[in-house]
This record gives structure tokens, sequence and C-alpha cells, in this order.
């Protein structure tokens, strides 16, 4: 139902997405059968395709065209779903989407190596691209999104860890190919630099909010809702903005470092994650990720006034207000 009332933001794209998800089977297409199979294992469990709207919407400013835009889509969203599987395998993540993951269903070795297929297909994809500056700007994405996934690995059930560290590795999980999925369909489609500026920051606002408001619902959406356990990413190490909200308080830190630390029964998490889930720590975090909203909504002023902005500004609103 979530994901319905979602799609309907945007359903004078309803067709041409339609056409993007073909494409993303046949990109996935492989001489290898395990490999394909493995590609296709994730694609086929479903998704927002956010990237891909906010391509198709950010064109919108510009000279749209479906055979253009297919070129760019495609190639951002297999760049997200080769950082979900790899992220599986850091996490060692055995449900995602309410299904095993890849590295579950087969192994670490199979996961990685099909993550690594989908970013090299990306790259083939961004071939029929002619412009240099989308070239540039997702040479760069692509870095900044590995180094995130190092540092990922390196601040595992890190607690001295602060803020800012927090906002810097979102940035890169996150925000960063949102940001750019909005840059490049501007650019592609010819939009004025003035345009492309604005879209290219309301991305980045609005995926650090999408992130921010998904590690909100990790303690407080239901596993049914999440398509996987609830508390998943305080048990794999992952310290995100709820847990630096109450690391500080002693009658939280000494049960965070236990459960972190395999130290604690199924009982005993079920009660910290409930307690999390009461506690001021969510609420603040939940301020948090609105002031990024509200940055994001302040860019959309700054457009001009065509049909794809309304559906900006709506999408932003649901983020804000999404379940799960």
């Amino acid at each position: 139902m979530e994901k319905l009332k979602f799609k309907m933001l945007y359903s004078d794209l309803k067709s041409d997405l339609v056409a993007i998800e073909k494409e993303l089977k046949y990109a996935l297409d492989s001489r290898s059968p395990l490999l394909e199979e493995a590609s296709l294992h994730l694609l086929l469990a479903g998704g927002k395709r956010i990237r891909p709207v906010f391509v198709l919407l950010a064109a919108k400013f510009g000279h749209y065209s479906l055979e253009q835009m297919k070129n760019i889509a495609v190639p951002l969203e297999l760049i997200h779903m080769a950082s979900l599987v790899h992220d599986d395998v850091i996490d060692d993540a055995n449900v995602r989407r309410g299904r095993e993951t890849v590295k579950a269903q087969w192994n670490n070795r199979v996961a990685m190596y099909t993550g690594d297929f989908m970013f090299a297909r990306a790259l083939e994809y961004m071939t029929k691209i002619s412009n240099q500056k989308a070239h540039e700007v997702l040479a760069k994405c692509m870095l900044d999104i590995c180094v995130g996934e190092i540092i990922q690995i390196e601040d595992k059930k890190r607690i001295d860890q602060n803020f800012r560290d927090y906002l810097r590795r979102i940035k890169r999980k996150t925000a960063l190919l949102i940001s750019t999925s909005c840059q490049i369909g501007a650019v592609v489609a010819g939009a004025d630099s003035k345009t492309v500026h604005h879209l290219k920051k309301f991305g980045y606002f609005v995926g650090m909010s999408f992130q921010i408001t998904d590690d909100l619902l990790d303690f407080t959406a239901t596993e049914k809702q999440l398509g996987k356990p609830a508390g998943s990413d305080l048990l794999q190490g992952n310290i995100t903005l709820p847990i630096l909200c109450l690391k500080e308080d002693p009658s939280y830190l000494r049960d965070i470092i236990n459960v972190m630390e395999g130290e604690m029964n199924p009982k005993e998490v079920k009660n910290l994650i409930d307690r999390i889930r009461q506690s001021e720590a969510i609420t603040h975090a939940k301020q948090i990720s609105n002031l990024y909203l509200e940055k994001a909504l302040q860019e959309l002023e700054y457009l001009p006034d065509v049909p794809a902005k309304a559906s900006l500004t709506e999408i932003a609103l649901y983020i804000g207000k999404r379940k799960f």
C-alpha cells in the first residue's frame, strides 16, 4: 500500500518507468547463468526505483527524451543495486525486501562479483551518453560510494563516532546517488546551469532526509514492513542517528555495546529496541530529517514552474511521512 501511494506521485511517468524496468532486466543479461540469476534476484525483489524517477523528473526541466534518459536511469539504478549487494556482505545481512540476500542464497564471493558486474554494466550503459560533464559527475559519485563502503566497514561498532561522521557516511551511502540522479538527468536534458545547481542540491537534501528516515524506521517499523528484522542496523553494528542521540546516556550505552557484541538474548534485544522506539532520540532524529526536507523544498522555489516541480514537491513530502 505504501509503495502504491508513492507510485501515484509520478503516475504520468508510468509507461516510461515500465520501459526502464524492461531495460534493467535486459542489462542484467549475462553469459553466466549464475551471475544472471544472482543479479535478477535483487531486481525482482522490487524497489521504489527512486533514482530513475528523479532522473526522469529532472530531465523534464530540459529537453526530455526517454531514449536518452534510459541510458542514465538504468546505470544509476544498477549502481544503487550493486551497493546494496555489497552492503549485505559488509553487514552480513541475510534478508532484504523480505527475501534472502544474494550473499545468503549463494555466498559472499558470488555477491561481491554480482555487485561488481552491476557496476561494470552501469559504466557500459553510460558510454551511450556523449555528455562529458555527465561522465565526470558519475565517476566522482562512484568513487565516493566506494570510499563510503570502506568507511562503513571502519565505522562498524565504533561507538566513539560523532554526528559529523554519521552525516558524511550517509551522504556517501545515499544522498550522493540521489543528488547525482537529479544532476545528470538535468545536465543531459540540457537544462540551464542554475536549474541543474538547484536540482543537485534538492537531491542531496532529499537523500539525507531519506536515509535518516530509513534509520528511524529500522526501530519504529515492523519486521513485515521492513522486510527484515527490526533493529537490524544496531545488531549489525551500524551506529545510526537514534543511537548517536542515546550513546551519551549511561542507561543506554552499556546495552548498546552489549547488543552489538552479541551479548544479549532475543528478549533483551526486543526490550532495548522498544526503549529506543519510545525515547526522545526518535523525535530528535525526526526533527533533523525534517530540517533537510525543508532545505530541499527551499531549493525547489528556485526552479521553473513546470509540472515536474509539483511532483518533486510531493515526493519530498512523502519521504518525510513514509512508514517504511
